[in-house]
């Protein structure tokens, strides 16, 4: 009887490592998200002292349910869309599964946080979003629960193959750009500097509980975005380019410390998407992508919709797929939709060293 039972628990183990390989459409066993508003599912919902919600009209006007989700945006967000792309369903916010078994994290867990960012800002140290640090320590957790149930082997023969997907920085960048004590204590390159350190050392902590295959989006021209453009002191309502500078700066050396990190630990992989350029591209052409309107929100109050966020008071366009920006921060599902696009199935001029179709196969 004891033999049974040990080959009955190790089929079933087996089974549980194993099953992703019958499910053809699916090209990755799970899909880890870490980051800020633009990927988070629906995490802050579970903050109850946070001010950074989403769980209200007008948002998910688009999405399946035509209700609110959490999700900063008209519809599905970047996480939806590239987890449709390799073929699994949404990772479901960390926070509501936390308490539940490791069968919760088969396919994958979202940790990304609404205000987050790689510091742990203000808002994060009273509650208000989770901090990209504590979102590691998250998944810390959740590799030792996989452990419990799979085994170290079979935890890092499932990780070893799953997507660690990393959307953050662009609150940071907002953060300095909008502080002048910040501005006081470090220049824009020591700034930036310290943002790619810290990124890197949390990293190595990925990388140390299994992480192999990274997707990073680097930050967008956040000095464009409508809560930027309104702060213009001209009236042309045109970007903010000392933002969208230290975007670029920042970008340089993400792209750099990742080449490091690929040197040193060469058993990972990793596509890092140029989100500057194309969205730049976007917002330059947007005749070309389908688009209309590149500077107001889409939903919002006052100038360009910029002057009172998405509300239930707030008004809202007809056509949401006419516009780049949702609301004063964030994409609507359509430029999200163009982006994965891109990040999945793009040339060398947006994804480096290749892209995620490709880092899927690796």
């Amino acid at each position: 009887m004891g033999d049974n039972a040990f080959l009955l628990s190790f089929l079933i183990v087996f089974a549980l490592v194993s099953s992703f390989k019958f499910a053809k459409a699916q090209m990755v066993p799970a899909m880890f998200v870490f980051g800020d508003s633009l990927v988070d599912v629906g995490n802050n919902n579970y903050l109850p002292v946070s001010v950074a919600k989403a769980d209200f009209p007008h948002n998910g006007i688009d999405f399946p349910t035509k209700k609110a989700t959490g999700r900063f945006c008209n519809g599905k967000n970047a996480a939806d869309l590239l987890a449709q792309k390799v073929g699994l369903p949404t990772s479901p916010p960390y926070l509501s599964v936390s308490q539940k078994n490791a069968s919760s994290f088969m396919t994958g867990v979202n940790f990304a946080s609404g205000g987050a960012g790689i510091f742990n800002g203000k808002d994060q140290s009273l509650g208000q979003s989770v901090p990209l640090t504590k979102q590691v320590g998250y998944y810390e957790s959740v590799y030792e629960n996989l452990v419990q149930k799979l085994g170290l082997s079979g935890t890092q023969k499932l990780l070893s193959k799953s997507l660690f997907v990393v959307v953050v920085g662009g609150n940071d960048l907002l953060d300095y750009s909008g502080s002048s004590d910040l501005q006081k204590k470090s220049t824009p390159q020591q700034y930036v500097d310290l943002m790619v350190l810290t990124l890197k050392e949390l990293l190595k902590r990925l990388y140390t509980s299994g992480a192999r295959k990274f997707v990073f989006s680097g930050a967008g021209p956040i000095g464009c975005i409508p809560s930027q453009r309104i702060k213009n002191q001209t009236d042309k309502e045109s970007c903010n380019e000392s933002t969208n500078a230290l975007a670029v700066t920042y970008n340089e050396g993400l792209k750099s410390m990742l080449q490091e990190l690929k040197s040193n630990l060469n058993v990972i992989s990793y596509s890092y998407f140029d989100t500057y350029a194309m969205l730049h591209n976007i917002i330059q052409d947007p005749g070309t992508y389908g688009f209309t309107e590149v500077k107001a929100a889409c939903c919002g109050l006052g100038k360009l919709n910029a002057k009172i966020p998405c509300l239930p008071i707030s008004k809202y366009c007809p056509d949401r797929r006419n516009h780049v920006f949702w609301d004063l921060y964030h994409p609507t599902e359509a430029t999200a939709g163009i982006l994965v696009d891109s990040i999945f199935d793009g040339t060398s001029q947006y994804t480096f060293p290749m892209n995620v179709r490709q880092l899927v196969t690796v």
